[in-house]
């Protein structure tokens, strides 16, 4: 019956049933960092603040780019492996999901006064840079029995208190989402109208009781958040050095769910039964946005630099467009129709906009000749203050988010070594939970190591990352909140190639 509901389903169309209902979760993934960039900026965990010297660290702080020498220009690409291990109700399950991005390439252009000039501003640096602020691609599969809840209790507790007209009389394209959530589960026989209502607002569950519900939940992610930086820095007397980035972000995110629940409880001897059912949903997130950086790093000695950085809040304007299906196993109902299926063209809802919370990050680096480096950022980022607007229309979220997410810290350890053209690099990352609670979204504890050489006038990186988190992830979002624990491992190599031009 599962292989004829899948074939059946995409004959037909898709859905999403975020698009309208945006969680904490969609918001928190556009608005947490992620260790992306060159292969030599990767191999050191990301902690570049006060060293600067590479087209990635300008992200962290911008007055990076002016301890160039010369012109330089990096392209990335990496291999990203997503390993996925999700535990529902006792039953433990794997999933990954690999690919191949190229996902850096930029820039700078070095401008420098002579050496007898008596301007104190002898050195300034312009650059272009475009990486992939965070990749999506991501698969997770779960599966389980749930001794307590239906997937259709998402449909019943959504219809109680809509009236059965609207239900039968009007065209689902005309009904707001919640309507649309019930017309789904009306079409397909999930519920029926509690007939001894006269208010006719009132439903009844056509799923028998007993418990013992097999679930399946697959969520197949892909896009992008991509940024376009601009960036300016100038060094005062080879002690003071300045930046701005002016950011321009791009976001590319389709997002495909499919639950799948099957039950073998009793057959009711009137009305209909559901045995089975399908609720398949895909969402399409476009839209772009703006941020801007500022920076300073002061070099008080030769072999000591130290770093403070501020990002700005990121402004992202979102369009969602989605499509939703559900497909049932129907017994003995009055239609005679064993496989119901309500399936519907793409919606396009109104923009929204996502403010995402400002970050600072102070920076020390202390640097031994030509030997190496030791470098440590340390970041704090407010996440209370994440903001979803029109502000009337997701008073509730706003209002979720202010009060259970928090300000969160994070630690990046980054180390380089030097034997002659042979540069070795090692790093560790520490990310708090944006959740004052952190069940829901746990904290991240990332290694990383690296290799690099020197041809002189160009030179050739290779980075490895790993970084593990835990979270939850409920299969709805309402009347079966039952999550499956989710365990994500990444597993990242990265090349780069830098030439001096």
């Amino acid at each position: 019956m599962k292989k004829y509901l899948l074939l059946l389903f995409f004959g037909m169309f898709f859905s999403n049933i975020y698009a309208q209902e945006t969680t904490p979760e969609d918001v928190i993934r556009l608005a947490t960092d992620n260790l992306t960039g060159t292969a030599r900026f990767r191999s050191m965990s990301g902690a570049f603040g006060a060293v600067g010297g590479d087209l990635s660290a300008i992200s962290v702080n911008p007055a990076g780019s002016v301890f160039f020498n010369n012109n330089y220009a990096t392209i990335t690409g990496s291999v990203y492996n997503a390993k996925n291990k999700s535990r529902y109700f006792g039953t433990s399950t794997n999933d990954t999901d690999s690919t191949l991005d190229i996902n850096q390439i930029g820039a700078v252009f070095i401008f420098k006064e002579g050496a007898d000039s008596k301007n104190d501003w002898k050195k300034l640096a312009i650059g272009l840079n475009y990486e992939n602020a965070n990749n999506f691609n991501n698969s997770v599969f779960s599966a389980g029995v749930n001794p307590f809840n239906s997937i259709g209790n998402y449909f019943l507790n959504i219809a109680q208190g809509i009236p059965t007209n609207v239900l039968t009389n009007y065209s689902y394209y005309d009904l707001n989402f919640y309507e649309q959530q019930a017309y789904l589960g009306y079409d397909t026989y999930i519920f029926e109208p509690n007939n001894s209502d006269p208010n006719n607002t009132s439903y009844y569950t056509n799923i028998p009781n007993g418990g013992n519900f097999y679930q399946e939940n697959q969520i197949l992610t892909t896009g992008y958040n991509g940024k376009l930086t601009g960036n300016f820095s100038a060094a005062y007397k080879d002690i003071l050095f300045l930046g701005a980035n002016l950011n321009f972000h791009f976001v590319n995110i389709e997002r495909l769910s499919s639950v799948y629940e099957s039950n073998e409880n009793p057959v009711y001897d009137t009305g209909s039964t559901i045995s089975e059912i399908l609720f398949e949903n895909r969402l399409w997130t476009t839209g772009s946005g703006f941020s801007f950086n500022l920076g300073a790093i002061v070099k008080p000695i030769e072999s000591l630099r130290i770093g403070l950085a501020y990002e700005s809040p990121t402004w992202l304007r979102l369009t969602d467009e989605l499509q939703q299906g559900v497909s049932t196993q129907s017994l003995n109902n009055q239609d005679g129709n064993e496989f119901p299926f309500s399936y519907h063209d793409p919606i396009t809802y109104l923009p929204y906009t996502i403010q995402t919370p400002g970050k600072w990050t102070g920076s020390m680096a202390y640097i031994f000749g030509k030997r190496g480096l030791l470098s440590v950022d340390v970041s704090t980022k407010d996440y209370s203050n994440t903001r979803i607007k029109p502000k009337n229309d997701y008073a509730g979220i706003n209002q979720f988010m202010s009060n259970a997410l928090d300000n969160a810290m994070e630690i990046r350890v980054g180390g380089e070594f030097k034997i002659k053209q042979v540069s070795l690099r090692a790093g560790y990352r520490f990310e708090e939970s944006p959740y004052k609670i952190d069940q829901a979204f746990g904290d991240l504890t990332g290694y990383t190591g690296g290799i690099g050489y020197n041809f002189g006038e160009s030179r050739l990186d290779l980075a490895y990352s790993y970084d593990h988190r835990n979270s939850n992830q409920a299969f709805l979002s309402s009347g079966m909140t039952d999550p499956a624990r989710i365990s994500r491992y990444n597993n990242n190599v990265t090349l780069s190639y830098s030439i001096n031009f």
